[in-house]
């Protein structure tokens, strides 16, 4: 049953308008002030509260509007008056309110009022499931200083307009914050839309970015609308954006001067409105010194940098994330919970973790998959993780030790050395979940040399 709390001075008002949502079967609670109504939002948690402009006390409407909108940010808010200005209603729309309404109220007005509220409380709530499914909520794990640095950082910059780079290794969470950012901007309830720079083909990146008009090129059968127009009021967060070639940082340097795209094959400029957020885990000023990155777009994406540290330096926050993805996957799949004895636990900070997060995530994953409704233990973790002690360095030499033990002294050399690239190769495919891009930059080699490495070994007809 939908829960309503109506919130103003006038007794007549609250026995009405009360009685008609009750007989159209909502919960109804209702205040006579500002403090009351705050009070009873904060602690019943209503799906809509219909708010009245005018009302005596400290708390007046706009007030309370604004109270309401930062202990509950996803509880749409009707406004209602019989004596408010345009300026009033303009003010109450920029705070937040969904709607207002003019007293007197038509019980048809206010019907449709709030089972229009309703649906977005239903659409939030089913996209908070959706966001907290995939890993993308905002919710920042771990309580080592530098996460904490990292979440206060967060907590400033995120209500504002600021571009941010995100910069860290593979696997550290730079979408993750990149979605807190979103959360806890003033943009939370428009577009978040993402775009993977590495994995779009270079001829392309134009009519991703910004779309493209029917007939532009030759396979353009319709009308494409790109990512900036799909996020615009929103966030566009570039990740990887250290991989766009130089002909698409120009253009994404202008779009971000001009505030404005043109579809390719269009020629009227179309106004954006986007927050821009950025993520790389290449070293953009070595990228600026070498010629291969535009310095006037680094400094237009660096305002505000966030570095977000290596697993491996956080070992402290790894019994958490072990406990959060192990609960996030009971809860995806409905599988049973898995016990963590303490000697399991105390085994992973033992491991150098050059997949960072995202590694952890999938070998918490696999065990819970392995083990499920049964103890985990030391021994188990041990039988996952390549070499507990090791970082990705120390995990070659120590292939490459096993692989010269075992090669006989009649192998000839280019066979033993094809045998531990193919090794190395798929460990790096393996903790890049694929992705053939990021286990290029794994391995320090470009991706059109990986591809020919893969195929003279035999391992592009399984991993292309």
């Amino acid at each position: 049953m939908p829960s309503v709390l109506i919130v103003d001075d006038e007794p007549n008002i609250r026995r009405m308008v009360g009685a008609l949502l009750a007989g159209e079967g909502y919960d109804v609670r209702d205040a006579a002030d500002g403090a009351t109504g705050l009070a009873l939002a904060e602690a019943l948690e209503p799906d809509v509260a219909l708010v009245d402009l005018m009302m005596p006390g400290e708390l007046d409407g706009l007030a309370l509007l604004k109270r309401l909108r930062e202990c509950r940010p996803d509880l749409p808010v009707v406004m209602m008056s019989g004596r408010a200005a345009l300026a009033d209603a303009v003010r109450a729309t920029r705070l937040g309110a969904f709607t207002f309404l003019e007293k007197p109220l038509t019980p048809e007005g206010v019907l449709l009022a709030l089972a229009s509220a309703f649906e977005l409380r239903q659409a939030r709530r089913a996209a908070q499931a959706l966001r907290d499914d995939l890993g993308i909520s905002g919710e920042m794990i771990g309580d080592s200083p530098v996460m904490r640095d990292v979440r206060a950082l967060i907590a400033r910059v995120g209500p504002t307009d600021a571009r941010v780079l995100i910069t860290g290794e593979s696997g550290t969470g730079k979408e993750l914050v990149a979605a807190a950012l979103h959360v806890a901007s003033p943009r939370r309830d428009k577009p978040f839309v993402r775009v993977n720079c590495a994995a779009i083909p270079r001829d392309l990146v134009e009519s991703e970015m910004f779309g493209h008009e029917r007939g532009a090129f030759t396979g353009a059968t319709d009308r494409r609308i790109g990512r900036f127009e799909l996020a615009h009021t929103g966030t566009l967060f570039l990740d990887e954006v250290g991989d766009l070639g130089s002909e698409a940082q120009a253009k994404l340097l202008r779009a971000i001067e001009a505030r404005e795209i043109e579809r390719v094959g269009g020629g009227k400029p179309i106004k954006i409105d986007v927050r821009i957020l950025a993520a790389t885990n290449k070293d953009l000023t070595r990228a600026v010194a070498d010629g291969s990155f535009r310095e006037d777009l680094f400094f237009r994406l660096n305002v505000i940098p966030i570095s977000l540290p290596p697993l491996r330096d956080r070992p402290g926050d790894i019994a958490a994330l072990v406990r959060h993805f192990a609960d996030r996957h009971r809860t995806r799949t409905g599988r049973p919970l898995v016990r963590w004895r303490a000697d399991a636990i105390g085994a992973f900070p033992a491991y150098g973790w050059p997949g960072n997060v995202r590694e952890l995530a999938n070998i918490v994953e696999r065990l819970a998959i392995l083990y499920a409704g049964s103890e985990i233990g030391e021994e188990q973790v041990r039988e996952v993780l390549p070499s507990i002690g090791g970082s990705y360095d120390a995990r070659v030499v120590s292939d490459a030790k096993h692989a010269a033990a075992a090669v006989s002294p009649t192998v000839p050399l280019s066979d033993a050395l094809d045998a531990y690239e193919r090794r190395l190769i798929a460990a790096a495919l393996a903790q890049s979940d694929g992705n053939i891009a990021e286990a290029a930059r794994r391995l320090q080699t470009d991706r059109p040399n990986l591809y020919r490495r893969m195929r003279r070994l035999g391992l592009a007809s399984s991993t292309e």
